[in-house]
């Protein structure tokens, strides 16, 4: 059987049930070539497979060369960087949550929450690529990412708006 992938959007910011706050979390913006931005996408996504966790430097030229508008935000608890949050505005006024998620030891202790509430904001607070104004904001996630994630873009106020299964993944 191949993986689920979900598809989740929101159309309006006041769709958004923030998480419980978590005092000393934020998110601070980073060059995307930087060798932090790599490593912490990296760690990230390891444990799920994602394609950017073995991305060689002329991969990641690449990307910014394709993607020149993706930001790269990161989780920092207290100082500290804890997750990893890449938005990219869209042409029609959207915004993609291309990337979003904890490192490992900071997994399971109650941030994904709050994480992805700072992400949701900071996409809604995004200017928009070639519109007056940020319209909706998407992500997807897919079987192989950790199991409550999909639960907390549900309670984030997400919707699921497509689902496909994709084989041979």
């Amino acid at each position: 059987m191949g993986k689920i992938v979900t598809y989740l959007e929101m159309t309006g910011r006041e769709e958004l049930t923030p998480g419980r706050a978590v005092p000393g979390m934020e998110l601070r913006r980073e060059e995307g070539l930087s060798a932090l931005v790599r490593s912490v996408q990296a760690r990230v996504g390891a444990p799920y497979g994602w394609r950017s966790s073995s991305r060689t430097d002329q991969q990641w030229t690449e990307l910014a060369r394709a993607h020149p508008h993706r930001q790269y935000w990161l989780v920092e608890l207290s100082g500290t960087t804890a997750g990893i949050a890449a938005l990219e505005p869209q042409a029609g006024g959207e915004v993609e949550i291309v990337t979003f998620g904890l490192l490992p030891e900071y997994v399971g202790q109650g941030l994904g929450g709050h994480a992805l509430t700072l992400a949701l904001r900071q996409a809604w607070a995004t200017e928009p690529f070639e519109a007056e104004s940020v319209r909706r904001v998407w992500l997807h996630t897919d079987s192989n990412d950790h199991p409550t994630a999909l639960g907390n873009y549900l309670r984030r106020g997400l919707r699921v708006h497509r689902t496909e299964t994709v084989e041979g993944a």
